[in-house]
Parts: structure tokens; C-alpha cells; sequence
């Protein structure tokens, strides 16, 4: 084969070139520190390396999402910490107001100082986020949760109501898991059991209209069967009435002996004919602070007789027709409970009578606002279990982003020790090229004519 002159400049042009790209190349990786400058590099490992680089981005965007939902959630829980402070402020002053030796001027200064605290409630309820956000509106962070509505007589005052949700704002935290940031109002301030969270023990008055006459308080009592209370008040015993399910302990006196009998006083709906109350259970002997159990033994109960798993006990002395009754728990607010206690505390106690009817209602209060406690207690509970797990995650994500840092280290990082290596051999064939082309560019038939 005849080679000519131009393709052998053409020739030794190509190769000295392709040195200069290779040692350029090594020259661009060992100033970058980077193995992959394009994905020709090694297309496999480019790839790979976005893959890798994509789940990183993602997972830095569930850390700060970690980090708004800790904020958040660290705020609720401050705002939960003032809530506990109030309301046990409130507690020891009802439990200051119960004392009747306490003249009627000294429950009003009490009930001025309780409406400082229900003011104080009502700002914590509407407080917001640093974003602006109200805390307990649900969804709608943009809602004043809480407003007082339009007086209605004879109240003085409108109770408070509830303006948001019962939605949860959720963060995406992780791959397959969200976080609820936010509390709806509605749990918190407004779904607050009375009584003891699952009845309501009271004064049922003396049957003429009026309160009742004795000295006999009844405490809040407590259920020991939660299973037979739950069959009791649905199907185990036979009700009278589909309505105000409730009972009622009535008082009686034979020879100064005082006896109590129970009787069921549930109602059928509106528009029915109200029904009397019909006795369910013995007349039996009366012992003032011993355990009465909520036990049926007459029809229209079964003949064996409905358990309901529940006691109250009832101090003092009650007088013949005095009555309290006993029924289900519902559901009522904070703003409510404070509001009467508040109303409470002005009504002026003119007889013994009364001072009885306020020491039995004041430990109804104190009992809902036992139950206000408990629910900020739970509330704070869980955000503390939210943040635990948010603490968990955040952990998780830091050592899963240095696994993926060592990734993109081996897929894309330069190996420094075997780029010089490649460099300084680069150069030395790039030399070789030079000196070789010059040599052989050199030779020619006419140099020797």
C-alpha cells in the first residue's frame, strides 16, 4: 500500500490529537474531581447516579417537611402547656368556690377571676402559627376557630362556637407515611365528656319543682364494667323510653328510717305522651357514703335482674322525695363548663337548701373540668407521640442520605490515585506522539537525492 506525505501528516495530526483530548479529559476530571463529566463517560453509572440523585432530592424534601411538621407540632404542644396552666388554675379556684363558709361577694370576686381565665381559654383556642394559621381550625387554617354566637335569654352571655372542621392538615413526611400537623378544635375544646366521661350523677330536685331539701350530695360515681355499662345502656336492659335514657334515686323516710328505690325515667321521642317514672329496683335501706350499685332487679328489667357495672355514692342526709339522677354522658364544651361555673358562683346562697344544690352542681363543674384536663392531657399525648416518630424519621433520613452520599461518591466521585496515574502516562504518550510525528515527518525521498 503506497502511503503519501498527506496522509501521513493527516495520520500523526489524528493521533496527537486524540492524546490532547484524552490528556484534557483526565486534566477536566482532576480539576472537577468528578469521574462522570458526561453521561458517555459510562452511561450505566450516569444512570444510576440520577436514580440516586432524585431519591436524595426526595428525601431532603421530607426532611424539611420533618422540620415544618416539628413546628408546628412543638407550637400546638406550647399552647396545650398554657391550656394545662389555666384550666388547673381554674380547678383550685372551684375547689376554693365550693367552700359555702365563702360569702356571696367572695364567690363574685372568684366568678371575675374565672372570666379572666375563660378569656384566657378562648385566646389559646385562636392562637395562631408563624405563617399565620390558626392552630385548631381544622382545614381551615384561614377560619377564627372559636367566636362567641348571639346571647340567647335567660343566658347573659352567648356560648362559644365552633367555626372550623374536624379535618387534619397532613404533611408528607416520608415515602409512605403523612403527619397530621394541626388539631381540630372541635376534639380539643368542644367534645368534652361530662361527668365522669361516661355518666352524669346530679340533683333530680324534690319532685315538687323545687330543689331538693336534704343535705344528701351525690358524687360523680364510676363505672367498674365498662362492658356491662356499654350493654346496659344498649340492649340488656329494657328501656321504657328510647329518649333521655336516664335513672333516678329516689328518696323515702318510714320511722325516721331513710330508704332509697330506683327507677328508670326514660322518655319515648316527641311528640309521645311523657310516661311516669316506673321503679326498677327494691326499696332499700339507706347509709349515707356507702356505694349504691346501679342494679335492677324489678321488671321491666329481666327477672335475673341488669348489672350495669356502675356505683355512685350519695353523703349527708337526703330528706323523703328528694331525687338525683343518673344518666349517659354526652358530649359538651369547655366554654360551657366555665360559663356555668361562672354563673354559678353569682347566684347568692340564701338557704341550706340551696348551699346543698351548689356544693352538688360545683363538683359536676369540677368533674368537667377534670375532663377538659384530661383531654388537653391526651391531646398533648399524642403530638408528643408525633414528634417522637418525626424525631425517628429525621434519624432514619440522615443515615439513608450518607448511604446515598457514598453512592454518588462510587458512581461518580474520582479515584485521585489512578487519575494521576492516567494523566502522567497520557503525557507521556502525548510526548511520544510529538516526538514520533516529528521523526517521521522528517523523512522523505528528497532528502536523500
Amino acid at each position: 500500500m503506497r502511503i503519501s506525505t498527506s496522509q501521513l501528516y493527516a495520520a500523526g495530526a489524528n493521533g496527537i490529537e486524540r492524546r490532547q483530548n484524552d490528556l484534557l479529559k483526565l486534566q477536566e476530571q482532576l480539576s472537577s474531581g468528578r469521574r462522570l463529566l458526561t453521561s458517555a463517560d459510562d452511561p450505566v453509572a450516569a444512570a444510576r447516579a440520577l436514580e440516586v440523585t432524585q431519591a436524595k432530592e426526595i428525601g431532603a424534601q421530607y426532611v424539611r417537611n420533618q422540620g415544618i411538621a416539628i413546628d408546628r407540632l412543638r407550637l400546638a404542644d406550647s399552647q396545650l402547656t398554657s391550656l394545662t396552666d389555666v384550666l388547673q388554675s381554674v380547678r383550685s379556684r372551684v375547689i376554693q368556690a365550693g367552700n359555702t363558709v365563702l360569702s356571696d361577694n367572695d364567690r363574685q370576686a372568684l366568678a371575675g377571676e374565672l372570666e379572666a381565665r375563660f378569656e384566657e381559654v378562648l385566646g389559646i383556642a385562636n392562637s395562631r402559627s408563624a405563617e399565620g394559621e390558626y392552630l385548631f381550625s381544622g382545614h381551615l387554617g384561614a377560619t377564627m376557630p372559636f367566636a362567641r354566637g348571639a346571647a340567647v335569654p335567660p343566658a347573659a352571655s352567648g356560648l362559644v362556637r365552633y367555626f372550623g372542621d374536624d379535618g387534619e392538615r397532613l404533611l408528607q413526611v416520608a415515602a409512605s407515611q403523612q403527619m397530621s400537623t394541626s388539631i381540630a378544635g372541635s376534639e380539643l375544646f368542644m367534645q368534652i365528656r361530662e361527668g365522669n366521661g361516661s355518666f352524669v350523677a346530679g340533683s333530680g330536685g324534690n319532685g315538687t319543682g323545687a330543689a331538693n331539701q336534704g343535705s344528701g350530695v351525690i358524687g360523680q360515681g364510676s363505672v367498674l364494667d365498662q362492658g356491662k355499662w356499654a350493654a346496659a345502656l344498649n340492649g340488656s336492659f329494657a328501656w321504657q323510653g328510647t329518649n333521655d335514657r336516664a335513672l333516678e334515686i329516689r328518696f323515702s323516710s318510714v320511722a325516721g328510717v331513710s330508704s332509697y328505690q330506683l327507677f328508670d325515667v326514660s322518655q319515648p321521642p316527641p311528640p309521645a305522651t311523657p310516661l311516669p317514672a316506673t321503679p326498677v329496683g327494691p326499696v332499700l335501706p339507706f347509709t349515707p357514703g356507702q356505694a349504691i350499685p346501679l342494679l335492677t332487679t324489678q321488671p321491666p328489667a329481666p327477672s335475673a335482674g341488669v348489672d350495669f357495672g356502675a356505683q355512685v355514692v350519695i353523703t349527708g342526709s337526703p330528706a323523703s322525695g328528694d331525687t338525683f339522677s343518673v344518666r349517659p354522658s354526652v358530649d359538651r364544651s369547655v366554654f360551657q363548663t366555665l360559663q356555668e361555673t361562672i354563673d354559678l358562683l353569682r347566684l347568692p346562697l340564701g338557704s341550706s337548701a340551696a348551699r346543698t344544690e351548689f356544693t352538688g352542681r360545683i363538683q359536676g363543674h369540677l368533674a368537667g373540668i377534670d375532663q377538659a384536663l384530661a383531654k388537653a392531657g391526651e391531646v398533648q399525648s399524642s403530638i408528643g407521640t408525633r414528634l417522637q416518630t418525626l424525631e425517628a424519621l429525621g434519624d432514619n433520613a440522615a443515615a439513608l442520605d450518607i448511604q446515598y452520599q457514598q453512592t454518588l461518591s462510587d458512581l461518580v466521585d474520582l479515584d485521585y490515585v489512578r487519575a494521576i496515574s492516567d494523566f502522567t502516562r497520557a503525557q507521556v504518550t502525548l510526548e511520544a506522539a510529538q516526538k514520533s510525528f516529528v521523526a517521521i515527518s522528517g523523512l522523505g525521498l528528497f532528502k536523500y537525492l
